[in-house]
């Protein structure tokens, strides 16, 4: 029986909209003032990413540069930051997957059509830390362990920057898609607060008829203030909590022995979570600046297996009579810190810093069993945890220099990188992938149904480090053309070295209309996860135990 699922989208994204509309503005408190047209167009212009010239005007780039405010993240009618940017880019795709194993959980996002670990995520400039999820079953961005952006609040942010063009010369390995560059509010003074709320009314069209579903109930919570430090300084604080109910879109259940319910459960999981960040700058005298962010996020999210019905082989009647839907939880726990120093050293303007992120998923396994164990297993399960950790120096020099050209003046950039990285995963609890005194028959598959649980024999803490080396020079060659050549040498203790390149030109025909294109090599080196990530699964073969490592 082939059955068709469809929505009733328009309804529920109003109901949306309204209610968030509605209780946004009233417990709004203490707002800045909003600037003018003239100095939010200055403000909003000037981007620093894809570029190592001060002050580029986002229409003036070489490569093509979305800018996305706060303001615009939040008009969006979603209290989510990732499908609110994936709504304001075109190039940018936020998927949402279900029964994923941790991916429901953890999405990652798609630039240009290209696998998630090929965006590179800046926040402040500076590189964000991956997530230590590796996403292996048939969803987008297979393989890949890519950047949650839902760990940072909408409400920390003053806008987005998003590079639609390869920049691996620029960046590194992972800019192979484009850049994502988040930056945080700069503000001394002034804050705001908000409360929002959100559901789904859904009609499911079914081969048995229609039925309605009202779930997804969101609430949100953040809140943003700004300090002084003393004339020349800010601290601004954000924080921000989210609970989210689960969405099911699933259809009725054919099999006998679902008596014509609905035994699955496909949509988004239930999450619960709270995210802290912290941005601050402090003016040192003599033109230099000490700056430096931290963020904290803990959360808590439970999505479904697929469903093991009452006459399933590897359903223990004594404990599920009417068979089970089993739970992954994930407790995810991300960390990060940066500080740094700029200003003018010998005529350079320069930028030193310092960078870390971690990243630890530990997961359960709720509402199963292990059938090897029979009436005596356990229904819930720790099934071990995923961490991954990042430590980032940088230093970046730009200048420009008077050669006689009737553009300007030609500006030449360079820097250096050490990246520091580690990895690891720990095995669960023996009964969440062990057989157990009923393992013999062949019928009954091992470990906990649902997820199972990582083995001795999965478990790895590994470690690798990345030195790179780049220099970027940017020629105004006449007062309408201009062309950028970069290239970049990277070397992985793990992995051999590799070189890249890029030249990009811009041609400006009149002020209003321009053309401009480029041409880059990138290279990308596996990460620590897709390196050494393994699970066990064991599977019954022509009636024969088959223990599988993938």
């Amino acid at each position: 029986m082939r059955t068709t699922l469809q929505r009733a989208a328009v309804p529920a994204l109003f109901a949306t909209v309204s209610t968030l509309a509605l209780l946004t503005a009233a417990p709004a408190f203490a707002q800045t003032a909003e600037p003018t047209a003239d100095e939010a167009a200055q403000v909003d212009d000037i981007v620093v990413t894809g570029t190592r010239v001060q002050n580029r005007s986002r229409l003036d780039t070489l490569a093509p540069v979305d800018v996305v405010t706060a303001q615009a993240l939040q008009t969006r009618g979603t209290t989510e930051f990732a499908t609110a940017l994936a709504q304001a880019v075109p190039s940018l795709t936020f998927q949402r997957p279900s029964a994923n194993d941790g991916t429901d959980s953890i999405r990652p996002i798609t630039l240009r059509g290209l696998s998630p670990d090929q965006t590179l995520v800046l926040v402040n400039g500076t590189r964000r830390h991956a997530s230590a999820l590796v996403n292996v079953n048939g969803v987008v961005g297979r393989g890949s362990a890519a950047v949650d952006l839902n760990t940072i609040p909408t409400g920390a942010l003053d806008r987005v920057e998003v590079l639609r063009d390869g920049a691996s010369a620029q960046y590194g390995s992972d800019a192979i898609a484009g850049v994502v560059n988040l930056r945080l509010k700069e503000a001394s003074s002034g804050g705001g607060a908000s409360v929002t709320y959100g559901q789904y009314f859904t009609t499911v069209k079914t081969a048995r008829g229609e039925r309605d579903e009202q779930d997804g109930g969101t609430v949100t919570a953040s809140a943003w203030q700004g300090f002084s430090l003393g004339d020349d300084g800010f601290l601004t604080l954000s924080a921000e909590y989210l609970n989210r109910e689960s969405t099911n879109r699933s259809d009725y259940d054919p099999r006998a022995a679902a008596n014509g319910g609905i035994t699955a459960r496909f949509g988004d999981p239930d999450v619960e979570q709270w995210t802290v960040f912290a941005n601050a700058g402090k003016g040192l005298g003599n033109g230099w600046e000490a700056y430096g962010w931290a963020g904290y996020q803990d959360r808590d999210s439970e999505g479904a297996a697929f469903p093991r019905l009452s006459d399933n082989a590897n359903n223990v009647a004594a404990i599920y009579p009417n068979g089970f839907l089993p739970k992954v939880a994930i407790n995810s726990k991300d960390a990060s810190l940066a500080g740094g120093l700029r200003g003018e050293l010998a005529g350079w303007n320069t930028d030193v810093s310092l960078t870390y992120g971690r990243n630890a998923l530990d997961f359960r396994t709720e509402d199963s069993l292990n059938s090897t164990y029979g009436a005596a297993s356990p229904t819930s399960f720790d099934s071990g945890s995923l961490i991954y950790d990042q430590l980032v120096l940088g230093a970046d020099f730009s200048r420009e220099f008077e050669v006689g050209l009737s553009g300007g003046p030609l500006n030449f950039a360079w820097g250096l990188e050490q990246r520091w990285e580690n990895y690891k995963i720990e095995a669960g609890q023996p009964e969440s992938y062990n057989r157990g005194p009923l393992g013999a028959n062949t019928a009954l598959t091992g470990g906990a149904q649902g997820f199972v649980g990582f083995q001795p024999s999965n478990a790895v803490d590994v470690d690798r480090d990345n030195f790179a080396a780049y220099a970027d020079v940017e020629i105004p060659l006449t007062d309408k053309l201009r062309v950028e050549g970069a290239v970049r040498f990277e070397d992985y203790s793990d992995f051999g070295d590799t070189q890249t390149g890029k030249l990009s030109a811009r041609y400006d025909f009149t002020p209003s209309f321009a053309l401009r294109g480029s041409v880059s090599t990138g290279f990308r080196a596996p990460s620590l996860q897709q390196s050494y990530f393994t699970s066990t699964a064991s599977v019954i073969q022509n009636g024969a135990l088959d223990t599988q490592l993938v």
